[in-house]
């Protein structure tokens, strides 16, 4: 599934910290969940972008290559400060296709209290999309997500 986004800005042919500072200069004006697409061709934009996202509580959504050594790097605006709850327990996924992560985090809720998190760790692409639809389909919330690393992500669920 395609995310698209609210804003775009296209920051190709400048070097960093240009799409940082963009970056955070539109999402002040975004409001929260709204989602920023920050086109740019600069190598350090990755790092700065994923390093500035946890530290201000916005999301790291995607990186995408363009071609021609260009990235949409796709940011979700949050509320400020570290969002992510205390999980009771933790699924670390990492290295299994999916949709092997949501099948092992649904096998694990089952067994869990309602109002428990948990945290789930993956490296499938595809529990980009597969997570926040599987909670929307279900009575699991989807309290955060965030990239934590080149090609892995956080999810914090809460069962209902």
């Amino acid at each position: 599934m395609a995310r698209k986004a609210t804003v775009t800005i296209d920051y190709s042919g400048m070097t960093c910290p240009a799409p940082l500072l963009g970056a955070k200069k539109m999402l002040d004006d975004l409001e929260i969940g709204q989602t920023l697409a920050v086109i740019s061709d600069c190598s350090g934009a990755h790092d700065d972008l994923l390093t500035w996202s946890k530290h201000s509580g916005n999301t790291f959504v995607s990186a995408t290559a363009n071609g021609g050594g260009s990235v949409t790097y796709l940011l979700r605006k949050g509320g400020g400060g570290d969002a992510r709850p205390v999980p009771h327990a933790t699924l670390d996924a990492r290295g299994i296709a999916c949709p092997g992560p949501v099948l092992k985090a649904r096998k694990l809720l089952k067994d869990m209290k309602s109002g428990e998190v948990l945290q789930l760790v993956t490296d499938c692409t595809a529990a980009i999309d597969d997570v926040p639809l599987w909670s929307q389909e279900t009575s699991i919330q989807l309290l955060y997500a965030q990239q934590i690393a080149r090609g892995a992500h956080e999810f914090y669920l809460r069962k209902a």
